[in-house]
């Protein structure tokens, strides 16, 4: 975890809500895994004092990238800004994926909206193929379709309105594909907790692994305020665990899920 302040190389709008930001941080770059994320304070922003999480989407040389929705004031500040302009950065923070081995379980990655940002690190760095299933509420929720399929990935996609791809939720191309009952499979998510939720349960009654990047508003992330907690299974009991330093990854089996 470093601290440094970032120049902006590229702040583009990738669909409609979406941007892609990407940011020279020549000592940060080296650290990251597939699955951290990045504490992002927007200069500009002089009245807020908390940084804002976001996963890490791509590596390239001495720069990485985030994928980012505008959705309040923070990010639209931060879709107005231009290359040349600077961020301060926090990262690489969280515990990420587990990358599989060659020859290993066959991944299947089940993404909602833009938690696709949070697994393509994960796919890039992969030596076993697999596929991945994009669910969205429409087309332009559908995000990084292209990038996927250009590293050799199969994609499927569902969309709620039908706009593209199957219509429905993300988990139904996902059960359709697990019916084939083929061995050696290990699913990972990130998406909205409800939609982490659904995975996490198919692959309890499909007895597959399952790793989730679970989706938890943080305040400090690096945790000190215990904010994002989420209760985990530890023997026969639970315990608190932070979604910033313990996770945003855990083992699907380890979470205890409230009104479950």
């Amino acid at each position: 975890m470093l601290e440094q302040s970032a120049t902006i190389a590229a702040n583009e709008r990738d669909a409609d809500q979406y941007f892609r930001l990407v940011l020279q941080a020549p000592r940060i770059t080296p650290l990251i895994q597939p699955g951290q994320f990045a504490h992002v304070r927007i200069l500009p922003l002089k009245d807020a004092l908390l940084r804002r999480p976001f996963s890490i989407f791509q590596v390239k040389d001495n720069t990485f990238s985030i994928l980012y929705k505008t959705v309040g004031k923070g990010t639209d500040v931060l879709s107005r800004m231009r290359a040349g302009e600077e961020l301060s950065v926090i990262a690489p923070l969280g515990h990420g994926f587990t990358i599989p081995k060659a020859g290993g379980e066959t991944p299947l990655l089940v993404a909602g909206g833009y938690g696709m940002a949070a697994l393509f690190l994960l796919a890039q760095r992969s030596p076993q193929k697999g596929i991945v299933f994009v669910g969205g509420r429409r087309r332009v929720d559908i995000l990084c379709e292209k990038d996927f399929a250009a590293i050799g990935w199969e994609v499927r996609v569902a969309t709620e309105d039908g706009s593209h791809g199957e219509k429905g939720l993300v988990t139904q191309p996902l059960l359709a594909e697990l019916g084939k009952k083929l061995p050696d499979r290990k699913v990972f998510a990130c998406g909205p907790t409800p939609m982490l939720k659904a995975v996490g349960k198919i692959a309890e009654e499909h007895n597959l692994p399952c790793e989730l990047s679970m989706d938890e508003p943080m305040c400090c992330g690096v945790g000190t305020c215990l904010a994002c907690v989420i209760k985990v299974k530890t023997g026969d009991s639970w315990e608190y665990q932070r979604t910033c330093t313990e996770g945003p990854v855990f083992d699907s089996r380890e979470i205890v899920w409230e009104n479950a």
